[in-house]
């Protein structure tokens, strides 16, 4: 779940919506069908992410069937908003973060981690679903330079 948020930049929203055709490992994509203002995009799939899925569908019990994301007592069936925000609030709490942490928080660090990487402002833009750049520079607090798109999680040294 975290992977899948912070290396993406979907909306908690999204998440819970995605299912497991929007996942193109060929184009390393990710497919938000429907996104809020019922619009579509695609966003990056990073490799380690991309990694943690494959591992997830190989030893999850019951196997996801529709979603990517399922609830673990009724298969086909949405995780909810509420368990997505207590996993992020647990992981936060494990690794030792006292602010208040959300799915969101998640979705602005993608942003920002981009950002201070030197990727385009249009090009985050696209990534968020934003219809409006003004929208996007409220996530980002400072303007750059072009460079190749790489999701953030892929840029961290070997952790798991």
């Amino acid at each position: 779940i975290i992977a899948i948020l912070y290396s993406s930049g979907i909306r908690n929203n999204e998440l819970l919506n995605l299912k497991i055709k929007d996942i193109d490992s060929q184009r390393m994509l990710i497919r938000v069908e429907l996104g809020k203002g019922k619009k579509s995009r695609d966003t990056i799939l990073a490799n380690k992410t991309l990694n943690i899925l494959r591992d997830y569908f190989t030893t999850s019990y019951p196997k996801p069937q529709k979603y990517i994301i399922e609830t673990p007592s009724v298969s086909g069936e949405k995780y909810s908003a509420t368990s997505v925000l207590n996993v992020v609030k647990k992981a936060a709490s494990l690794a030792g973060i006292t602010k208040n942490v959300s799915p969101h928080t998640l979705r602005h660090s993608f942003a920002t981690h981009l950002l201070e990487d030197g990727v385009n402002l249009k090009l985050i833009q696209q990534l968020l679903g934003h219809s409006n750049i003004n929208t996007t520079m409220v996530y980002l607090h400072l303007a750059t330079t072009d460079s190749a798109v790489a999701s953030p999680f892929d840029l961290i040294e070997n952790q798991s």
